[in-house]
């Protein structure tokens, strides 16, 4: 899943391609995608691009559709678990046929350019929404702060986890708390603090959350600094590249050498370093047995 990191390279990305251009063309092939109707999605057809910006995981294009340059109208997404953005320098003139390929949204430029929001697999969340301000759009109103902020200090992040008595792993998930973090780089994160992902947050001693402060920062300002300048082509390798437990299971932790180990949900896993996180303990796959603890 894109996180903010990879997700702040696509709005660097399309910053320095887009702005100043007017959308030519937009199809919608993946009907479940558009979210809105009103405004129309053909609304956005003329409209100058004034910006991008990026809120928690999502991709907002603001527009202008009035000579006046004002922005008045939005097309945000979200690329969700198996979403991704493919740049044309020249947009194939192929007609899509819905439900026959993996792209769910074209977007055309006056320049030729143009981008597709394509997703993988059969199921189906990537969303986009057309809206004429993104707290419009309800995962956008309902954000927490962003984590890179310069006013999300370490005593925010401790009022954040005050009295919260779940454990710190989904903490950093939750949209509603933090913003942009997921399955990945919250791995990445409490790997660098050396902190288990079950420990609960309103446990955490505040040297525990200076640690983690820390790593957050650092883990996250490395991992936006890596996607820099990078073509969205090449955002995934260079997301991989950078983790140090996440998606690594059975290989060294690049900090003690011991194994790294995973966790085993519904639909998605964690991995954590034994020796760095948890005093050498196994966490049990859920699958099967009870968390050891």
């Amino acid at each position: 899943m894109p996180e903010m990191p990879e997700v702040q390279g696509l709005v660097d990305f399309l910053s320095s391609r887009i702005i100043g251009l007017r959308i030519s063309r937009v199809s919608v092939t993946g009907f479940s995608a558009l979210k809105t109707y009103d405004p129309p999605v053909d609304a956005l057809k003329g409209a100058a691009v004034v910006g991008i910006d990026r809120h928690g995981k999502f991709v907002d294009i603001a527009a202008a559709t009035s000579e006046d340059g004002a922005v008045d109208i939005h097309l945000v997404c979200h690329l969700a678990k198996a979403g991704w953005l493919r740049w044309h320098d020249t947009l194939p003139t192929t007609v899509i046929k819905p439900g026959r390929s993996p792209i769910a949204l074209r977007v055309g430029f006056d320049d030729g350019s143009g981008f597709d929001l394509t997703e993988a697999g059969t199921k189906k969340s990537l969303a986009a929404y057309v809206v004429r301000d993104p707290a419009d759009v309800p995962g956008v109103a309902r954000l927490g702060p962003d984590p890179l902020d310069p006013s999300f200090t370490r005593d925010a992040l401790a009022d954040l986890l005050a009295g919260r008595r779940t454990q710190i792993k989904g903490v950093l998930r939750d949209q509603s708390i933090i913003a942009g973090i997921g399955n990945a780089y919250s791995d990445e994160i409490l790997h660098a603090a050396r902190m288990s992902p079950y420990a609960l947050a309103a446990t955490l001693t505040d040297t525990d959350l200076d640690v983690l402060y820390a790593a957050m920062r650092e883990t996250l300002t490395d991992a936006v600094t890596e996607a820099t300048g990078k073509p969205p082509a090449e955002l995934k390798d260079a997301k991989r590249r950078g983790m140090a437990v996440h998606g690594r299971r059975g290989q060294a932790c690049p900090v003690c050498g011991d194994d790294i180990r995973s966790v085993f949900f519904a639909d998605n896993s964690l991995e954590y370093c034994p020796t760095c996180q948890t005093g050498g303990k196994l966490l049990a796959d859920r699958r099967l047995s009870r968390l050891l603890k």
